[in-house]
């Protein structure tokens, strides 16, 4: 079972071009139940489906299950998801040691932007850009899965 520990904070400030990869996503969810969130995502020429569960204790770790599926089938499910999307940007940011994912939100979330670091442990340390605002790592309304 694959862990998840990972970091949100709202971002303040000009990070584009520090990018080396920028991505068009599209998310549905087929449930969005804290206890179990199973989300589809279709980035570019790949799709994925996610389930991710809690970890007991923690804000920032929980399991995560990913799946490769063909795109033709990623779009068949997204026809029975929940309503709602989430259409993004993601430009992946290098800065120290780590990568940031930087996700520009558009549609009915236009103006969100969104930075997370995964990490190798809840202790680990990194260095924060100043581009970096406030950390809302726990905060349920900046769950993907409650912005659909």
């Amino acid at each position: 079972m694959a862990k998840e520990i990972e970091r949100k904070f709202l971002v303040n400030g000009e990070f584009r071009h520090l990018a080396d990869k920028e991505i068009k996503i599209i998310q549905a969810y087929l449930s969005t139940d804290p206890a179990r969130i199973i989300r589809l995502r279709i980035c570019d020429n790949t799709a994925v489906l996610s389930i991710k569960a809690p970890v007991r204790e923690t804000v920032f770790t929980r399991n995560e299950w990913e799946f490769e599926i063909p795109v033709g089938t990623a779009s068949d499910i997204l026809e029975i998801c929940l309503p709602g999307r989430i259409i993004k940007t993601r430009y992946k940011v290098p800065f120290g040691n780590h990568t940031f994912e930087v996700d520009q939100f558009h549609g009915k979330n236009e103006g969100l932007t969104i930075a997370e670091i995964e990490l190798s442990n809840e202790e680990e340390t990194f260095e924060k850009p100043a581009w970096l605002g406030e950390e809302v790592t726990g905060r349920p309304e900046y769950y993907n899965s409650n912005l659909i």
